[in-house]
């Protein structure tokens, strides 16, 4: 995976990308997701791959200080339309080179993103450096099943899953194990297809 050609994937998915992904079993699993995080009034937020807005369907918009971004113009164009009568501001950015600065944002949301960005490790340094001392990142994304290793079906398909723009092969164990200097995780649960999609729940402690 790399920019350009996600740029390409996603101009095609963006009109399904609702039918898919915003319905049936993934709008359950994102429901379980917002259900319980205690958002404050006044709370800036980013949702980091906001995608078509899908997320942003679940959350009380009013009360918060919602960014949204994204790498594709044409997922960041249905999103924009669903919501055009709201105060969020949409950005067109790459989520592994952010413009924001140091300690920005209360809660980082970050769905279906890690799984999807060329270099996973750039996207959570960021999410963490934008993120607020005492803020919390929201994952909801897919992983190799904890204490699992991918396989060989599953290894075989990899590359061809990733050119259609997303990656079936991360570790998040791995991936949090090198970037959590600060950070702690403040809850994890599986919530969709045995375990390969999870809710974790991540605050920064300093």
């Amino acid at each position: 995976m790399n920019n350009s050609w996600n740029k390409i994937i996603y101009k095609v998915w963006s009109p399904m990308y609702d039918k898919i992904f915003n319905s049936g079993a993934f709008l359950q699993a994102r429901k379980q997701i917002f259900e319980h995080i205690p958002f404050d009034s006044g709370q800036k937020v980013l949702f980091v791959g906001v995608g078509t807005g899908a997320d942003l369907e679940l959350i009380n918009q009013a009360q918060l200080n919602i960014t949204a971004i994204d790498f594709s113009p044409d997922m960041l164009h249905r999103a924009r339309d669903k919501f055009k009568h709201s105060s969020i501001e949409f950005l067109e950015m790459d989520a592994q080179n952010m413009t924001f600065e140091n300690e920005t944002f209360d809660y980082v949301i970050a769905s279906l993103i890690l799984s999807v960005v060329p270099d996973a490790d750039k996207c959570f340094k960021e999410m963490e450096r934008v993120l607020k001392k005492e803020g919390t990142i929201v994952i909801f994304d897919k992983f190799i099943p904890k204490e699992q290793t991918l396989s060989w079906p599953k290894k075989l398909l990899r590359p061809l899953i990733q050119l259609l723009g997303t990656d079936i092969g991360l570790n998040f164990e791995e991936l949090y194990r090198r970037n959590n200097k600060h950070l702690t995780i403040t809850e994890e649960k599986k919530v969709l297809m045995n375990g390969m999609y999870r809710k974790i729940m991540i605050r920064k402690i300093g």
